[in-house]
């Protein structure tokens, strides 16, 4: 083997990153030289195999040993091949006989037959390949002993040779530790992707307060949160019951200036007409029957945040001028006393009702509205954003899942249409319900089950009869008609297959096609 040689395969190794990959090139490229009967490498590594390893006795240190990692060469009595690893010397000692002392002291052994038999560990192998030289160089980077390569040969090898060999391990060292390199940095690019896409969805689910979705109309929510944040304008939040409100609101809030103060939060509707002025304003001690200590008011304790006032709709008249005042010049008195206090406060307010034409009717204040809507922002109810249905489901799946120690329940694609399908009066906050009530149902199990009740949707879906009310056979009859004809418009009369009507119903499409021959159901031309 002469220099050349050794400096191509060195080339060699050096083209291919996998650590496998670099310890199989060099020991069978080394293997193929003339000469050479065995060659090995044995890498450090933990005492993983103590309990069953043969050497055990002879092991001083249980913590680690040389674990043999590569192998390759074969015989010349009958062509057995070398390239397993497992066997007597699949673990070495530190120290142990001569590949040991080389992971031990770090120092190049050539030992030949000739000079004396006592290094060789299986003498009738040795016989039997003709074996006259053994030639270990450690494995060495940057002064740390990486492992041992060790070459068996069938002829006397010289001391520059062995010199040769040196310089050929220093730079399969080198190639090594790339090879470790590569690895950590490629296993670190991929944790990193598995981070961008977790904080991803978690920048959808969580960093605009928990709202989740993907459709233009939810999209045109997160625009406008985006935009008024960062100013001190009032805004007012406008929506049906159930469409997170509070989360356009929590979202304001969060991506404000105002972020490190508090966002405060009123329900206007739970609060006692009696009580409103010392709710928002706070009152002194003897204030009033029960007032037996001085309360903060909501608005104190907004100071400097953001204060919430949902179902603004819901104040009384008589009330809606002291809310102006704070709102027009920062300042408030509480009940029972003459101080003024004066207070920094952003107001979010929100209502399912139609604020605009209460006050054209009388119902609240004018002046009042147009002030808390400074920046209205309406958020759309579920039937208007059907496409985010299946990934809020999904998300409440996982979250409630997990709340109530049912981590494995899975979302099926069919049951995802057909919580699409639904009109979710009850919106989000429905649906919701609904996945827990699921959730609960299924006792633990990964399969959900979902109870929607049947409804006349904007979609045309057939309504169900009022409970207690007994339908004829052909009410029955009709009503399974109208449900299955529903079903197949939705998806363009797609029987089978991903996203057809038999899935859509959890049913087998033979089933399917039975029953529309037997209800005389044909695709219209």
């Amino acid at each position: 083997m002469d220099l050349t040689t050794l400096h191509q395969i060195a080339l060699a190794v050096a083209q291919v990153h996998p650590t496998k990959e670099v310890l199989d090139t060099i020991v069978s490229r080394l293997a193929d030289q003339p000469g050479v009967a065995l060659a090995r490498i044995w890498l450090m590594g933990p005492g993983d195999l103590c309990a069953t390893c043969p050497l055990r006795s002879s092991c001083p240190d249980q913590t680690r040993c040389l674990h043999l990692e590569s192998s390759a060469g074969s015989s010349q009595v009958d062509g057995a091949d070398y390239s397993g690893i497992e066997g007597r010397f699949s673990r070495i000692p530190i120290g142990w006989r001569k590949v040991g002392r080389i992971g031990s002291t770090g120092q190049a052994e050539r030992l030949c037959l000739n000079e004396g038999r006592e290094w060789v560990a299986d003498p009738e192998w040795a016989d039997a390949e003709g074996i006259q030289t053994f030639a270990g160089q450690p494995l060495m980077f940057r002064g740390e002993i990486l492992g041992v390569l060790g070459l068996f040969y069938r002829a006397v090898i010289d001391v520059e040779q062995v010199g040769w060999l040196r310089t050929f391990a220093d730079q399969a060292a080198v190639s090594l530790a790339n090879a470790w390199a590569f690895e950590e940095v490629d296993c670190l690019r991929k944790q990193l992707e598995l981070e961008r896409d977790y904080l991803r969805e978690e920048v959808t689910a969580r960093s605009l307060g928990g709202i989740v979705g993907e459709s233009l109309a939810i999209k045109k929510v997160l625009r406008q949160i985006e935009v008024v944040s960062p100013s001190d304008a009032s805004v007012l939040v406008q929506g049906e019951s159930g469409t997170g409100k509070e989360l356009v609101a929590q979202a304001i809030h969060e991506n404000s200036t105002r972020r490190k103060g508090s966002l405060v939060r009123v329900n206007c509707a739970s609060i006692p007409r009696e009580l409103f002025e010392s709710e928002f304003f706070g009152h002194a001690q003897g204030s009033f029957t029960g007032a037996s200590r001085d309360r903060a008011g909501r608005f104190q304790v907004a100071d400097g945040g953001t204060l919430f006032l949902d179902e603004v709709g819901e104040i009384p008249l008589e009330l809606q001028g002291k809310l102006l005042r704070v709102l027009q010049e920062g300042e408030y008195s509480r009940v029972g006393e003459d101080t003024t206090h004066r207070v920094d406060v952003r107001i979010v307010a929100a209502t399912n009702r139609d604020l605009e034409a209460d006050a054209r009717a009388g119902r609240f204040r004018e002046d009042l509205y147009y002030r808390l809507s400074v920046f209205p922002i309406r958020v759309p109810p579920l039937r208007e954003r059907r496409e985010d249905i299946a990934a809020l489901a999904a998300h409440f799946v996982k979250v409630s899942g997990e709340r109530l120690g049912i981590p494995n329940a899975q979302l099926r694609r069919v049951d995802a249409r057909a919580l699409s399908a639904y009109d979710w009066p009850g919106n989000v906050r429905e649906l919701q319900n609904v996945i827990e009530r699921a959730l609960i149902l299924s006792q633990g199990g990964k399969r959900l089950r979902f109870e929607l009740p049947a409804q006349t949707s904007s979609a045309g879906a057939p309504t169900a009869p009022p409970p207690g009310e007994i339908l004829t056979d052909a009410e029955i009859q009709a009503f399974a008609r109208a449900n299955l004809l529903t079903a197949l418009e939705r998806v363009n009369w797609k029987v089978s297959g991903e996203g057809g009507a038999a899935e859509l119903l959890d049913l087998n499409p033979n089933t399917l096609a039975s029953r529309m021959r037997s209800l005389k159901i044909k695709r219209p031309r």
